[in-house]
């Protein structure tokens, strides 16, 4: 277990992240973007992990033996992807919120006495008895850098461990940026929480048109979304603002934005998406209105808290964690969005690790703002000609996403 310093912000302080997001001078307008949004991801980003888990396990068809290496982030999707029983997961993280976070996540699973008690420490807001639950359960059995970290004080006073007492996803960073979005709506007269009322797709479709559609043809908003750091809440780098604004002529994100949204809201039934929940409602479905994230259904919680001992939680990139495992020693790479961020210089020493360690028959998943995949003319034909580009899964299971949030769904399958 990699330790982590509870504390670490950006900087001095974390040179890890420093390293991945700092392309550019100081006081050039890049690299004070850059310095900016690293302020901001410094702290807790992603209370949940915003990338579809079903299309992720279909895509990567996980089975007993199987040896994965992802990306943490806010932890829900490595749970899932231990319903399957795969022999180890390694998790990274440049984030050391996010270190502790899988650390508490896993712990849950672990020991806390039930399914019902795990669902209430994790999915129920308003549950003050659940600091109780982390003293008598779950702070005796964390590593000491975690268990400091959950002890440790915010801003107001408070111990860390108290928002799982209140609605640890209308915190972090990304629970801000709702929070703002929702306000800002209100001030144009629309309230987003009124979409959870929707009983049909029909009407979801028409609470889109009538109500969400048009804000993005105010001139604040277009004028807000036209600044990076207007999406720095959503954990979006300066990399990935101009590869979304790429995609329209007025160099500004509100249409694709706009699409997005429209995805959300109209694309999947109110009842099986936790994620438009967690955008409207800033919580999870109780049982007579939804389903709750894959990793909290009772059918998958036995065989996640069994094997939560195979999951490993690093502080370091992921590069760094395959440099040190032999060749052919994991089967499953997930890499969320993270390429979005990368030069080619750390695309390249990226995939130089993955194929080295990739066993036969392994598969990479990752997600990027815009549609298309960014390894064609940046990583070198040494490397591209080792795999297989599956587009037509990778596009099918791109549209099945719901959470939204991405262009495009990539799967690269290593070549006999």
């Amino acid at each position: 277990m990699t330790d982590f310093a509870p504390d670490a912000g950006f900087g001095k302080k974390n040179p890890k992240l420093k390293s991945a997001l700092l392309q550019h001078k100081a006081l050039s307008p890049a690299g004070l973007s850059e310095r900016l949004f690293g302020l901001l991801f410094s702290g807790l980003v992603y209370p949940q992990i915003w990338e579809d888990p079903i299309v992720d396990m279909e895509a990567m068809q996980i089975r007993p033996g199987h040896r994965i290496v992802t990306i943490g982030s806010g932890g829900c999707n490595m749970l899932t992807y231990l319903s399957a029983e795969p022999a180890r997961i390694d998790v990274v993280d440049l984030n050391p919120h996010h270190i502790a976070l899988n650390r508490l996540k896993l712990s849950a699973f672990r020991h806390l006495p039930s399914h019902k008690d795990v669902v209430r420490f994790l999915a129920v807001e308003g549950t003050r008895t659940n600091g109780q639950a982390y003293d008598v359960f779950l702070a005796p059995k964390l590593d000491p850098a975690t268990r400091a970290y959950w002890n440790g004080r915010d801003l107001t006073g408070r111990r860390r461990i108290g928002v799982f007492g209140r609605n640890v996803y209308r915190t972090g960073l990304l629970g801000r940026f709702i929070s703002a979005s929702h306000a800002l709506a209100r001030l144009h007269g629309i309230n987003p929480e009124d979409f959870v009322k929707a009983r049909s797709m029909r009407e979801q479709r028409q609470f889109f048109d009538d109500k969400l559609a048009p804000l993005f043809e105010r001139p604040v908003i277009r004028w807000i979304t036209s600044r990076k750091s207007s999406l720095f809440g959503l954990g979006i780098p300066p990399q990935q603002f101009d590869e979304l604004a790429s995609l329209s002529r007025e160099k500004s994100v509100a249409a694709v934005l706009r699409n997005r949204l429209e995805k959300l809201t109209c694309h999947f039934p109110l009842r099986d998406n936790y994620f438009a929940w967690q955008a409207f409602a800033r919580r999870y479905p109780r049982p007579d209105e939804g389903e709750l994230p894959p990793y909290l259904q009772a059918s998958r919680y036995e065989a996640i808290r069994d094997n939560a001992e195979r999951v490993e939680v690093h502080h370091a990139s992921f590069t760094e964690l395959l440099a040190g495992k032999p060749a052919a020693s994991v089967d499953r790479y997930v890499l969320l969005d993270a390429q979005d961020w990368m030069t080619d210089q750390q695309l390249n020493d990226l995939w130089t690790e993955i194929t080295r360690t990739a066993d036969a028959g392994a598969v990479v998943i990752f997600r990027t703002a815009a549609e298309a995949s960014i390894l064609p003319g940046r990583l070198s034909t040494t490397l591209l000609d080792q795999w297989y580009y599956d587009a037509e899964t990778s596009m099918r299971l791109g549209a099945e996403d719901r959470s939204a949030i991405y262009g495009g769904f990539h799967i690269y399958r290593k070549k006999a």
